[in-house]
């Protein structure tokens, strides 16, 4: 009873940031007093910002030729697991955390297709302006510089449809669920494994170790924005894990994945308790890594560095 009141207020809390924060608002929030900026709402979501990398000099290409790359290796890795341990494997979170952050990529490297293809048309039609410009003010061009122009119209600021969301809210998904995954395999699992003599092999130590070193690499590059709100996703992508577990269990009488979900156990409402704790420094430490990104790229590539609307 305990572990379904849990369920019920991280439901009800997660409804609630979701509902007053997300979706795209055209009027903006929040002011630094008179005269100050202000700021764009938290939920909105842009069309280029999906595709578009962090800086000016890198070509969207590179940013498709990563998601790319990275989804066909997650893809062959997901396919060799269900291979090598069967469907059942999928009764285990990380496998679900694991086929999210390949849908992820999937998704992205048709995001960053298409943005691809708008990129190279602003490009043909920036250049065409640029001669026309050149032709009636010349000076003016040889002084901001020939790129002058195609920076100031790369970029359009129009919302994102819906497979732009879709792809912003799983990003910020995966990014709890991947380090609580790999924090709880390498930090809690494998010391205890170790006790026992028992050997990791190659595949589970890619499996939790590339899904984060792709994630992050792409975080590095990625213009999405990181609202804390949207932690309510990350809830709901466990809540919805469980919620699968307690189905199946009361269909079929079959052995848990996590002895902890055992709702038997006189723990049970103890480990759902710090499972949803834990929930928070892993979203919180992804959000400081995407502040700490954004801070040295505007010191180090203050030019080129492209921050969130």
């Amino acid at each position: 009873m305990i572990c379904c009141i849990w369920m019920a207020i991280a439901m009800v809390i997660t409804a609630f940031l979701i509902f007053k924060y997300e979706g795209f608002r055209r009027e903006l929030r929040g002011e630094g007093g008179e005269g100050g900026e202000k700021k764009e709402w938290s939920g909105n979501v842009y069309e280029d910002e999906t595709w578009r990398p962090c800086l000016r000099n890198i070509h969207p290409a590179w940013l498709l030729a990563f998601r790319v790359a990275a989804f066909f290796v997650l893809l062959i890795m997901l396919i060799i697991i269900g291979i090598v341990d069967g469907p059942t494997i999928f009764f285990y979170y990380t496998q679900w955390t694991f086929a999210l952050i390949t849908l992820y990529f999937g998704l992205g490297s048709l995001l960053s297709l298409h943005g691809c293809y708008q990129y190279n048309k602003r490009v043909a039609g920036d250049k065409v302006d640029s001669i026309e410009a050149m032709s009636i003010d010349s000076e003016r061009v040889i002084s901001k510089g020939p790129d002058h122009t195609l920076q100031q119209s790369q970029y359009s600021s129009k919302p994102a449809g819906f497979w732009g969301y879709v792809f912003q809210i799983i990003f910020q998904m995966n990014a709890g669920a991947v380090l609580l995954t790999d924090c709880v395999f390498w930090f809690i699992l494998v010391p205890f494994l170790e006790i026992h003599d028992y050997s990791l092999n190659v595949l589970v130590i890619s499996m939790h170790s590339l899904n984060a070193i792709f994630l992050l690499g792409d975080a590095a590059l990625n213009s999405l924005s990181f609202p804390c709100f949207r932690i309510a996703y990350f809830f709901l992508w466990t809540i919805a894990y469980v919620l699968f577990q307690w189905t199946l269990h009361s269909l079929v009488h079959i052995w848990w994945p996590y002895p902890f979900l055992d709702l038997a156990s006189h723990y049970a409402p103890l480990w759902y308790f710090s499972v949803a704790v834990m929930h928070l420094p892993c979203y919180g430490a992804f959000i400081l890594l995407v502040k700490l990104k954004h801070r040295l790229l505007q010191r180090w590539f203050p030019e080129s560095y492209q921050s969130p609307r």
